[in-house]
């Protein structure tokens, strides 16, 4: 036992920590199953929620505190990205292979991308005015490139194996995924469209959540066997903190202002990090959730997180919302 704390950092019991508190909880009724990812319209105060087992696409309005509007039919929506010039909404829906690009504004769709399987997370570029979709798996693993100025599939960029949360530099080319059947990070090259390096997960597996850091070339992989929270040096790759995390977790978020991680996990908990400088963290403790409440949103212009909980175990489907604590 003491070999593997000293290899794994053990952490006494978990604290409860006050860096986090809950404001108010959005009802979502009548939506079943697993909930996955949100988006954010910060400038009209829009959430979108993709309820993925309900197969519906759930619109909460942020000033009322109420779920406004519901878009129904879609298989396995997973990934969603609100795009702000154009009022443009991109959603996955991984059971039928597309990506579905919608008018925000009216809700109505007006493309669809045809990827291939279980496309997944979306992200958007404001500089080039692409979307990027995580979908496939084996050889036929990929981030599809949509260009949103046509709604065409412009490019593939292969990867090893299906890809789960990836992240983009703002002032960079690159694009960090993590691939957690190959245990690695792959850095892909925006201009070139491919895998540059491969940086292995080491002493645990299945890394599925992540969030950047850009300012301090740092990038933190969540994992869930064990559940870790790893820093990554963005320059060379090599880990630079490992920490006890929460169990079954979707979902990271870096707080800039605040410098502090927000991890939210499906054993019904957010653990909370400091960041002291960029090589060295620890944990603040936990916030409690719900069962299953494992994808999360942390819009930086309110400084609140917003929690899906999902209708496990009796209890109601919700939107639970977070502040953070003013930095002392």
């Amino acid at each position: 036992m003491l070999v593997a704390c000293v290899l794994l950092g053990c952490e006494a019991q978990t604290q409860k920590t006050s860096a986090l508190r809950r404001v108010l909880t959005i009802p979502l009724p009548g939506v079943q199953g697993r909930i996955d990812h949100l988006a954010v319209d910060f400038a009209h105060g829009r959430l979108f929620v993709a309820a993925l087992e309900n197969g519906t696409l759930e619109v909460v309005d942020l000033k009322s505190g109420k779920r406004v509007e519901q878009v129904g039919g879609l298989q396995e929506p997973q990934g969603v990205d609100y795009v702000p010039g154009s009022h443009r909404l991109i959603v996955s829906e991984g059971g039928r292979g597309f990506a579905d690009i919608y008018d925000a504004r009216a809700l109505k769709l007006v493309n669809r991308v045809e990827l291939g399987s279980d496309p997944d997370n979306v992200r958007y570029d404001p500089a080039t005015a692409r979307a990027y979709v995580g979908y496939g798996g084996g050889a036929g693993a990929a981030l599809g490139v949509i260009d949103l100025k046509t709604d065409t599939q412009v490019a593939d960029i292969k990867l090893s194996s299906h890809p789960e949360s990836f992240q983009l530099e703002k002032n960079g080319e690159r694009i960090f995924v993590n691939v957690p059947d190959s245990r690695e990070v792959a850095v892909v090259d925006r201009n070139k469209g491919s895998v540059v390096a491969t940086w292995p997960i080491r002493g645990t597996s299945e890394n599925f959540p992540m969030a950047l850091d850009e300012a301090d070339h740092r990038l933190f992989v969540g994992t869930w066997s064990p559940p870790r929270l790893l820093v990554l040096d963005t320059e060379t790759g090599k880990t630079v903190a490992n920490l006890g995390s929460v169990g079954d977790a979707d979902d990271i978020f870096y707080d800039a202002k605040a410098k502090r991680i927000y991890v939210s996990g499906g054993d019904g908990a957010i653990r909370v990090f400091a960041q002291k400088d960029a090589n060295h963290y620890e944990s603040l403790g936990e916030v409690s959730t719900a069962e299953g409440a494992r994808t999360s949103l942390f819009v930086a212009e309110s400084g609140r997180l917003y929690v899906a909980v999902p209708d496990y175990g009796g209890q109601q489907a919700a939107i639970r919302v977070y502040e953070a604590e003013a930095k002392r």
